[in-house]
């Protein structure tokens, strides 16, 4: 692994990740809940767009509220050929729930395992207690194996990427509420001038149409 912004892992990279996302970066149209867990699958050219917590490039995901907890968590990463699925124990009742099931994930052999971890100004502490590895099949054709060596890490269901587009910065958008508040000022001086205007207008004519009126008699 190499140091780099995605969670702690370098960017652009090929294989699966499977990330444990607990701050929400996003604000906009495909927010989730947070704590998020998501996966994508890179084949080493999308780029993880962490302004969106990933939004444009995940397989799937659920929102798990594994912080906090008082017992440990568990997540369980299950891949047979072409199906990536998902489970939480983060209730500690020893039962798995399932997060997502993705079918049409076609995975590599020969890849190494690697956990990353990354922090902004708000910061949680997460301690990884185990991981274990299991074999589904204790029987594997090798043929098999050499045959998957070669395949580009690819899914079928992955989101269409979308292009980033920048948030307003806070600047601008102070601005864009100053501009505002003073439009608003002004549609208000124009009414309470106005205002003035046709009570003086009304006042003016009674008090003229008066002292005509004393002239007369």
């Amino acid at each position: 692994m190499q140091l780099g912004p995605v969670f702690g892992n370098q960017d652009l990279f090929s294989g699966l990740a499977v990330f444990l996302d607990t701050y929400n970066n996003h604000n906009g149209p495909h927010n989730h809940e947070h704590p998020f867990v998501s996966a994508m699958v890179n084949n080493g050219s999308a780029v993880y767009d962490h302004d969106r917590d990933g939004t444009h490039t995940q397989l799937a995901g659920c929102a798990a509220k594994f912080r906090g907890k008082s017992h440990p968590t568990h997540i369980a990463i299950r891949y047979e050929p072409s199906v990536l699925k998902v489970s939480l124990d983060i209730d500690g009742k020893n039962q798995w729930t399932e997060c997502f099931r993705v079918e049409g994930v076609e995975l590599p052999t020969g890849y190494y395992f690697g956990v990353s971890a990354a922090t902004g100004d708000l910061s949680d502490n997460h301690d990884i207690v185990s991981l274990k590895f299991y074999n589904l099949e204790e029987n594997v054709d090798p043929n098999f194996t050499l045959q998957r060596s070669h395949i580009i890490p690819s899914a079928k269901t992955s989101e269409a990427q979308r292009e980033h587009v920048e948030d307003v910065p806070p600047s601008k958008i102070g601005k864009v509420a100053t501009s505002g508040l003073k439009v608003f000022g002004y549609i208000i001086l124009i009414i309470i001038v106005c205002i003035v205007l046709i009570f003086g207008g009304i006042f003016l004519y009674q008090y003229s149409k008066e002292d005509r009126r004393k002239r007369f008699y």
